[in-house]
């Protein structure tokens, strides 16, 4: 199989985009697109995204973890998606598109930045001491000290196949509080099973479990290893998040065509 695909990447979080407009990767399979996301052998990204034609919808995002599993949805993956779609010639002033998590909305500054509309929250759960969230993929946040020399890998893959989480996975976050509205975020990806550079569901997590008023709005600040992201949201009262918006950049790296086993 021939394919032409392009490269994005929202603060370090890589991804493979292919127009599938058409239908012409409707047949992809599992071991075909982890091969296309490994690092070595393939082109290498965190995760394959489709962008597919839906009625009533600017498009449809199609999400793949890179094990090649369709998976939960991708707060950075929509960002750099939106942007791939501006680059096809879909402009709008406010994209409005179909992920498997439910309808989003999403606008591109003058300056390139990508804000997209997370679903709302309704629940935060306790679980010693940490947070359980789903942003529209599922979270755990734990908060720490010198954020810098943290063990994310070992901790964070002993967290995600613990007995409570093995089965369906969680994404792990870590979390250090650097200001009252400022927070560092490193995460250990389900599906990717390694830490990733940024994790736009994670960050936005992550920035829900550290707001800074009570009620009301909230703006936080959010550094991670592939740069800087942020997120603003309502909070009505105790663990009721709406209005949530993740912003920062979607960047085209590059693109190309290659030829794939038919497998």
């Amino acid at each position: 199989m021939d394919l032409h695909f392009h490269k994005y990447q929202g603060t370090g979080n890589d991804f493979i985009i292919l127009d599938n407009r058409k239908g012409e990767y409707d047949n992809l399979t599992t071991q075909q697109i982890n091969f296309l996301c490994d690092r070595r052998f393939g082109i290498g990204a965190d995760g394959l995204m489709l962008l597919n034609n839906k009625a009533g919808y600017d498009f449809e995002m199609k999400y793949y973890n890179a094990d090649g599993r369709e998976s939960s949805m991708c707060g950075n993956g929509g960002r750099c998606l939106v942007k791939f779609a501006y680059h096809l010639g879909i402009h709008k002033i406010t994209y409005f598109f179909s992920a498997i998590d439910g309808d989003h909305e999403a606008e591109i500054d003058l300056d390139g930045t990508v804000s997209l509309k997370m679903k709302d929250v309704n629940e935060i759960r306790h679980v010693n001491g940490d947070y359980i969230l789903d942003t529209g993929s599922p979270h755990y946040i734990k908060m720490v000290n010198d954020l810098d020399k943290f063990d994310v890998f070992k901790t964070g893959r002993t967290i995600r196949n613990s007995d409570l989480f093995k089965k369906e996975g969680i994404n792990v976050n870590f979390v250090e509080q650097l200001t009252e509205d400022e927070i560092a975020v490193r995460t250990y990806e389900r599906g990717v099973e390694d830490e990733t550079f940024s994790c736009g569901t994670g960050v936005t997590a992550a920035a829900l479990a550290c707001y800074h008023n009570e009620t009301g709005f909230n703006d936080v600040v959010v550094s991670t290893k592939g740069g800087k992201l942020n997120v603003e949201y309502d909070r009505s009262s105790e663990d009721i998040y709406t209005n949530i918006w993740l912003s920062g950049p979607a960047e085209k790296v590059f693109e190309g065509d290659m030829e794939i086993d038919e497998r």
